[in-house]
């Protein structure tokens, strides 16, 4: 790692008490999660005490009414403190976006009592969450999601299985959609499942290539039992909940994939004023200084993009095919951004010593998660030319 210290982004703020929360986050981050997220990512091990000390900062319920415990803050500043915390260490980043993805549907579809009674410990008392969709069988289908919700009285039974879940096994609560009636989106609804309920464990995690920090695991309902109560919106809503909650948690992806090519763009540029070879440093070598400016392009631009549409949810307005493009794009400049630092660093690059290696592997992932890429693609076509005939 190199001894030149990230420059801050020179970042529009909207507010005096937003530009004083960015500089909180980038001292915890600088202080409490960068120094550490080599040595704990490569022994997989599970920042808990991070999110535990995020929560009592109030950075977990960032784009949530104050009302409940949240910080009542636009997604446009929400979205900026993600893409620092993912700078620092992308289990942290991609953690808060899971976290605030996974309290969505209970925000914004839930009832008065239900939020006066959740809420608070959700967004500010400590609590983790995860968001349950995937299925092993059902992934970008994930109208086809087969894990059953049957009615006993006032409880609903929960049975299946499901898969790629971040947090899973360490959460505190869950957001599990479920089938409550026939085949299609119009036969799922959502419930908040506790994460000590009867009958749910969690898998082995998985193996992943990068962010071994981050547990991501299948879970099991096998009989769960929820309260009526516990159901989030009306029954057949909850792919209409899922949907809605997925347009803004697009956004936490595309600001994560910004943080961590800020973050490998701070490596490569350090390490290339630096490095000296044929008596100049090589970052006086054409070749390199077009990789650089090519790099922050990318990163200018993805943050641009994600901040439009972060502006079009704050004023209410529709952003589903921006939220795409940001994750679509966001992602796609990590990859490349993540590949060209580690060919800036050449043969230190492919080495754990510097973190441009764990970074290009973290980046892989945000190109799949939360609707692969192919996906989005998917998604802003039939914006642009309707449905597919067929």
């Amino acid at each position: 790692m190199t001894d030149r210290a990230p420059q801050p982004v020179d970042r529009q703020l909207p507010t005096e008490e937003s530009r004083d929360l960015l500089a909180l986050v980038r001292e915890i981050a600088q202080r409490e999660i960068r120094p550490v997220a080599a040595e704990e990512e490569d022994a997989g091990q599970f920042p808990r005490a991070i999110f535990t000390l995020l929560s009592e900062a109030g950075l977990l319920g960032l784009p949530y009414a104050g009302e409940y415990g949240g910080g009542e803050q636009p997604y446009e500043v929400y979205l900026q403190v993600l893409e620092e915390l993912a700078a620092a260490r992308l289990t942290v980043g991609l953690g808060v976006s899971v976290h605030s993805l996974s309290c969505h549907g209970l925000a914004g579809y839930g009832s008065e009592e239900q939020q006066k009674a959740h809420l608070p410990a959700m967004l500010g008392g400590g609590l983790l969450g995860a968001y349950c969709l995937s299925e092993p069988a059902s992934g970008s289908d994930a109208a086809s999601l087969t894990t059953k919700a049957v009615r006993d009285g006032d409880e609903w039974i929960i049975t299946g299985t499901k898969a790629w879940i971040t947090h899973g096994g360490v959460a505190d609560f869950y957001t599990v959609l479920a089938r409550t009636g026939g085949e299609g989106p119009k036969g799922i609804t959502a419930f908040l499942v506790p994460g000590d309920a009867e009958g749910l464990t969690a898998a082995v995690p998985e193996k992943k290539m990068g962010m071994k920090g981050s547990p991501t695991a299948q879970l099991h309902f096998d009989g769960v039992r929820v309260p009526d109560t516990r159901r989030i919106g009306e029954e057949g809503q909850g792919f209409t909940i899922a949907l809605a909650a997925l347009d803004a948690g697009r956004l936490g992806i595309a600001a994560c994939a910004i943080g961590v090519a800020q973050a490998a763009l701070d490596e490569a540029l350090a390490y290339a004023l630096d490095r000296k070879q044929f008596g100049h440093p090589i970052a006086d070598f054409q070749g390199l200084r077009f990789m650089l400016a090519d790099m922050a392009t990318k990163i200018e631009a993805g943050r641009a993009l994600y901040l439009a549409a972060a502006r079009l949810r704050d004023a209410g307005k529709p952003f589903s095919r921006q939220a795409a493009m940001a994750k679509l794009f966001c992602t796609d400049a990590a990859m490349a951004v993540t590949t060209d630092a580690v060919q800036v660093l050449g043969g230190y690059g492919y080495t754990a010593d510097f973190p441009v290696e764990r970074l290009m592997r973290e980046a892989k992932v945000l190109q799949i998660v939360e609707g692969t890429n192919q996906i989005q693609r998917m998604v802003i076509a039939r914006h642009l030319a309707g449905p597919e005939s067929r």
